[in-house]
């Protein structure tokens, strides 16, 4: 199958405390988008698009030695309107979209792998990287068809009820998607939620509804998923980079 892989970098990071667009601040030598960038081309893609927006071309710079289309989200709406940019540079495209995160350089390519090989081994239309946290505050929680690798729906923390905060599994932000599947099911999620944004996550609600098969596949090292929003969290992924 052929491999699309969107990168989402275009917020603007405030809690960095910092006017330089996060997925440029620096961790072990690159910055977060390097990191990500590098990964996502040891995947061997047909295609890397990367979402920008905040100080978009700063960013377009900072990769203009990368192999990569940007694509402009102006203004930003969300994750899931992050991701309808790409859908033009993706115009026929047939197979399946990675959808990374610019400021989460921790995966590592072993997990990248495995989740794309799940995927495919699963038939699913749409499949989420997961952890357990003790503490998933912050995070969206995964609800699954009880004792299934079955996903019912993604439910953002803002808008979770206290028995969905109570679940300790969280979406990491890593999917793999067929591609005529996201863009089709994009066309259908709304701004109806806490933050009046297109959630991605809503995709999975979408397909659950249609019938379609949707999985998730928990990865066993949480240290993983972590993005990066703080420059607490930069120095703790940074020694974490430097362990690896």
């Amino acid at each position: 199958m052929s491999l699309a892989i969107v990168i989402m970098a275009a917020g603007k990071g405030t809690r960095m405390k910092s006017d330089l667009p996060k997925v440029l601040h620096k961790a072990a030598g690159r910055a977060l988008i390097e990191h990500v960038i590098l990964k996502s081309e040891s995947l061997k893609p047909d295609t890397i698009i990367l979402i920008v927006g905040h100080k978009a071309e700063l960013v377009r710079d900072a990769v203009r030695h990368f192999q990569v289309t940007c694509a402009l989200q102006e203004p930003q709406q969300g994750t899931g309107h992050a991701v309808m940019q790409a859908e033009a540079a993706l115009e026929g495209f047939r197979g399946e979209v990675l959808i990374l995160s610019g400021d989460a350089p921790l995966f590592t390519e072993e997990t990248l792998r495995t989740l794309i090989s799940f995927h495919r081994e699963t038939g699913a239309a749409a499949t989420v990287l997961t952890a357990d946290l003790h503490n998933p505050t912050g995070y969206g929680r995964i609800i699954r068809n009880t004792g299934t690798d079955s996903v019912r729906k993604i439910v953002e923390e803002k808008d979770a009820s206290e028995e969905e905060k109570a679940v300790q599994e969280i979406n990491s932000g890593v999917y793999v998607f067929n591609a005529h599947t996201l863009f089709s099911s994009l066309k259908e999620i709304t701004t109806d939620n806490a933050q009046a944004e297109y959630y991605l996550t809503d995709v999975f609600g979408v397909c659950f509804q249609k019938g379609l098969r949707v999985a998730a596949w928990k990865t066993p090292n949480p240290d993983e998923i972590h993005g990066i929003n703080t420059p607490e969290q930069l120095l703790h992924a940074e020694r974490l980079l430097l362990q690896s």
